[in-house]
């Protein structure tokens, strides 16, 4: 099996893996064509990959468009489990919808920006003040209710299995509990019904590499995002995320039916 990787700190440690620069792809096209699998490619990249050159790319081509922008993945989760996705309005940005939006919401409530990652893009809004600089800044209104919470937890999935999953308490100044954002990681056991609820989400979603963040309020999951390129700052020391990516990449290779060619594409399980 011969890879090509376009982001080196990711697949340090993976054999038979060429590296090359992203803005150098065009040159090398005989050689992404000829390869099994073509890794971390940029998210610019990913049409020209995967429709131009005929490319199996890892992650999926739906963890790169689910996870590019937090509007499509609120509105992906509310078509496979809207009843673990918490409420939220999304509308054009203009002063009807704000107001409507405003009176709508309960307070306090979160808004965030469609492209934004490690906490960054988030408010709290409890005052009009606070949601009227959240409005100036913005082209999208994303509005989602406040869930009472201290602590999130980080559910890692890779290919069709939970890698590992830790929680993330809050940070000093309140409400983060990004890591990024001073959040601190608690190694405490994570609930299976966090987890499972992660893995179903992948695997409806076709999404195969990803850190969801999953919430608990009552003993009920919420989903509140997953991030295609999450930090390693929770993961085990070693290489047990390579050799999970490496293990889902060989399985992902093989064929189920010696008469049938591959299908990149993995059998996820249909929704119930």
């Amino acid at each position: 099996m011969h890879l090509v990787s376009f982001n080196v700190f990711r697949t340090l440690g993976l054999p038979n893996t060429t590296v090359l620069k992203p803005d150098q792809f065009l040159q090398h096209r005989q050689l992404l064509q000829q390869a099994d699998w073509v890794l971390f490619p940029e998210y610019w990249q990913l049409n020209a990959l995967v429709h131009g050159l005929g490319c199996r790319v890892f992650p999926s081509v739906a963890s790169y468009r689910i996870g590019h922008d937090k509007v499509e993945m609120t509105r992906a989760f509310q078509t496979v489990a809207p009843a673990h996705t918490p409420w939220t309005l999304i509308e054009a940005n203009g002063p009807v919808e704000q107001e409507r939006v405003w009176q709508a919401m309960p307070h306090p409530f979160v808004a965030k920006l469609p492209k934004a990652s490690m906490g960054e893009g988030v408010w709290l809004i409890e005052t009009r003040a606070d949601w009227q600089r959240y409005c100036e800044v913005t082209d999208v209104l994303y509005a989602q209710e406040y869930l009472p919470i201290d602590r999130d937890a980080r559910v890692v999935v890779i290919g069709d299995r939970v890698l590992t999953a830790y929680w993330r308490t809050q940070a000093d100044q309140g409400f983060y509990n990004n890591v990024s954002r001073g959040g601190r990681i608690d190694n405490s056991p994570v609930p299976a019904v966090m987890t499972d609820l992660a893995l179903s989400l992948a695997r409806d979603l076709g999404v195969d590499h990803a850190g969801f963040d999953i919430a608990l309020v009552d003993g009920y999951p919420y989903v509140l995002e997953f991030n295609r390129l999450f930090g390693n700052k929770g993961l085990a020391a070693g290489h047990e995320l390579q050799d999970a990516i490496l293990g889902y990449l060989r399985q992902s290779s093989e064929p189920s039916d010696p008469r049938e060619p591959s299908d990149p594409r993995p059998a996820w399980p249909t929704a119930v």
